[in-house]
């Protein structure tokens, strides 16, 4: 009896045309072509991409863009959004890149091109500022360099579809311009974690913020509530009706929203509150989930951590 495999059957013993049916649909629903002048920005756009959930490749022969595509659409990654930064560092290999653009397109492969641009003396204060060499200039001057990048980029140029010119622009306003660019009226969203902790161990490193609320009174003294901590009814009921503790957090609540505004404003994505008290164990966290409800009410994205319950 013949031990070859049935090419028309999956090994799980399902008839291939019916295993391939019930294949799970591409999730890989967009590709962005990151490209433009060398000192224009697309480093930071890469960055900017990435922290809004872009899985993003940086330097890719335009060749790969192809299998890239390909290896995400017929895989079982739940990517839905994937940025190629593709530039002049590919050398002869960027030649192939307008190509590649005429493959994806009748390949029917939903596509963006984001091009970065900016003036010759802006390119030219970049590259003299960082003190690098332009990958074009070869042994004469940076302006020789720009001027061959322009001329090999003249035809992609014409096909993007998005093009921003970042001379004058700061670092935060080209975070904008490409936000606005790719995310199609989607409001950004600030990523805000709350951490108790307790003042004796240290102050987190990574807070924006540091609310000391040992100006309640310690439940550690009250006999009955010492082994619990703020996540318990007692405690948390116990630490809230205290003289001024919800007065505290519902105006301090109020007090951020400039804050966390001006935040979005300025491209910063996540921001840490850290809620002090002496062991962090009762009302560091009674406090802290308090206010983390009160910004989810008032529409926010909101962790909670604590960060040394349990320590002795």
């Amino acid at each position: 009896m013949s031990t070859e495999p049935d090419p028309t059957t999956a090994p799980t013993g399902v008839p291939a045309a019916e295993a391939a049916a019930s294949m799970p649909e591409p999730t890989v629903r967009e590709v962005l072509i990151i490209t433009g002048m060398s000192g224009a920005g697309r480093s930071r756009a890469a960055a900017v991409l990435e922290d809004l959930g872009w899985y993003v490749v940086d330097n890719l022969p335009p060749r790969m863009l192809v299998p890239l595509v390909d290896m995400m659409t017929r895989s079982s990654s739940t990517l839905e959004q994937v940025a190629a930064v593709v530039d002049v560092r590919g050398r002869e290999f960027f030649v192939d890149l307008l190509d590649v653009l005429d493959h994806l397109a009748q390949s029917g492969v939903d596509h963006r091109i984001l091009f970065l641009d900016a003036d010759d003396p802006a390119l030219v204060r970049r590259f003299e500022q960082v003190r690098r060499p332009h990958p074009l200039q070869g042994g004469g001057r940076i302006l020789d360099g720009i001027g061959a990048e322009r001329r090999l980029l003249s035809a992609v140029q014409e096909r993007s579809d998005t093009v921003i010119d970042t001379t004058g622009m700061t670092v935060h306003d080209l975070a904008r311009a490409v936000r606005d660019a790719v995310t199609r009226g989607i409001t950004p969203v600030l990523h805000i974690t709350i951490v108790s902790f307790g003042f004796k161990y240290g102050i987190p490193l990574d807070a924006d913020h540091v609310v000391d609320v040992r100006f309640l009174a310690n439940p550690y003294w009250v006999s009955e509530l010492r082994h619990l901590t703020g996540r318990d009814a007692p405690v948390r009921d116990y630490v809230l009706a205290l003289p001024g503790a919800k007065v505290f957090v519902e105006r301090y609540s109020h007090a951020l929203e400039p804050v966390l505004a001006g935040y979005l404003d300025e491209e910063k994505r996540y921001a840490t509150i850290a809620v002090g008290c002496t062991g962090g164990k009762h009302r560091s966290v009674a406090v802290a989930d308090e206010l983390a409800g009160r910004l989810r009410d008032a529409g926010h994205r909101v962790t909670v951590a604590a960060r040394d319950l349990g320590k002795e």
